[in-house]
C-alpha cells in the first residue's frame, strides 16, 4: 500500500513511518521542513499548510492519506498563536482536500487528526462519538477542522476523524515534558483534580490508525482514547506509584492559569471520553489501563 503522511516528522508521524516501513508499505512524507536525523531513502515533499496546497506528486499514488500536520496546541494561546492553530488545521485541511479533488487516482481513505477537545468541558458526562461538540476555542477549532475533512467524502473518499486524547509515549507526547520532575517527585493534583483525562498509549494510537486504514466499514468520528479514562488525581497518583516518588501538594487552579493563560483549560477542564466506535469495530487495546501503560513507558 502507498501511504502519504502529513506532519510526518512529529511524534506520532515518526512512529507511523517506522511501523509502515516495517510492514512493507511505501511511504511518502509531507514535511514543513526537512529536519536533521530524517531517515534517508524515504521520498518526501515540503508543504507549509498555511501557504499553499500540498504538491500533487506527493498524493498521486496514495492509497491512504494520514493528515497529522498542524501548529502545536501546547503553547501559550496568544492572539497570533490562536490564529496559527486555527489556520494550520482548518485551512490546511481545506487545502489538502482541494489537492485531493484534482487527482485522477484518489486515495481510498483519509484519516484526519482531531482532538477530544471537540467535546469541550463536560464534567462527568460520558462522551461517545455521537456526543455534540462543546464550547470554547479548542472545540471551535476541532469543529472547523473536521468539517473541512468531511468535505472529502464528496470525492468518494472514506474519511475518519480521529479525536485523540492525551498521548503517552517515552520519546514524545505528554510524558517527556514531565520526566525531569518525575525523577524526584510527582506533582499533586492540578486544580480540583476531578477533571477527567482521556489518554492513550502511543503504541495503541499507532495501531488504531492502522486499524482505521484496514477497516473499510469504519468512517466518521473515532475517539482515539483508552477505554478507561482517569481523573487528574488518579493520573498523578499512578505516576507517583509507578515511579516510587512522593505525591506532593496540589497545584491550585489560579497558579496553573497564571502560568498557562487560556491554554490552562486543557489541564483544568476535561472530557470523559469512550472509544465506542473503535471497540464496536473490534479494535483491541494493548494498554487499556493506566498503571501498566505507565510501567511500560517509565520502566
Amino acid at each position: 500500500m502507498n501511504i502519504a503522511i502529513t506532519g510526518a516528522s512529529g511524534f506520532i508521524g515518526r512512529r507511523l513511518v517506522r511501523q509502515f516501513i516495517a510492514d512493507g508499505h511505501a511511504v511518502h512524507l509531507l514535511l514543513r521542513r526537512l529536519k536533521a536525523g530524517q531517515e534517508p531513502g524515504i521520498p518526501y515533499s515540503i508543504w507549509d499548510t498555511v501557504q499553499s496546497e500540498p504538491p500533487l506528486e506527493a498524493l498521486s499514488s496514495a492509497d491512504a492519506v494520514i493528515h497529522l500536520a498542524g501548529e502545536p496546541i501546547s503553547q501559550i494561546w496568544t492572539a497570533s498563536a490562536k490564529q496559527r492553530i486555527s489556520q494550520s488545521r482548518a485551512e490546511g485541511t481545506e487545502r489538502l482536500v482541494s489537492a485531493l479533488s484534482r487527482l485522477s487516482h484518489r486515495p481510498q481513505v483519509l484519516i484526519c487528526a482531531s482532538a477530544v477537545g471537540y467535546y469541550g468541558s463536560r464534567g462527568d458526562e460520558i462522551l461517545s462519538e455521537a456526543s455534540a461538540p462543546g464550547q470554547g476555542f479548542l472545540s471551535d477549532v476541532c469543529v472547523a477542522w473536521e468539517e473541512r475533512a468531511m468535505s472529502a467524502e464528496a470525492l468518494g473518499i472514506r474519511v475518519v476523524r480521529l479525536r485523540t486524547g492525551v498521548v503517552l509515549g517515552g520519546e514524545g507526547g505528554a510524558l517527556p515534558r514531565m520526566l525531569p520532575q518525575l525523577r524526584w517527585f510527582a506533582p499533586g493534583r492540578l486544580g480540583s483534580g476531578k477533571q477527567w483525562m482521556s489518554w492513550i498509549h502511543a503504541e495503541d494510537l499507532v495501531h488504531l490508525i492502522l486499524h482505521c486504514i484496514g477497516s473499510a466499514e469504519l468512517r466518521g468520528a473515532v475517539n482515539a482514547t483508552s477505554p478507561n479514562p482517569v481523573t487528574n488525581t488518579e493520573f498523578q497518583k499512578t505516576i507517583a506509584i509507578v515511579r516510587r516518588v512522593p505525591f506532593l501538594f496540589p497545584v491550585p487552579a489560579f497558579a496553573v492559569r497564571a502560568l498557562l493563560g487560556e491554554m490552562s483549560s486543557i489541564v483544568l477542564e476535561g472530557q470523559r471520553v469512550m472509544p465506542k466506535a473503535a471497540l464496536d469495530d473490534g479494535f483491541v487495546f494493548r494498554f487499556p489501563d493506566l498503571d501498566p501503560a505507565l510501567r511500560n513507558l517509565l520502566a
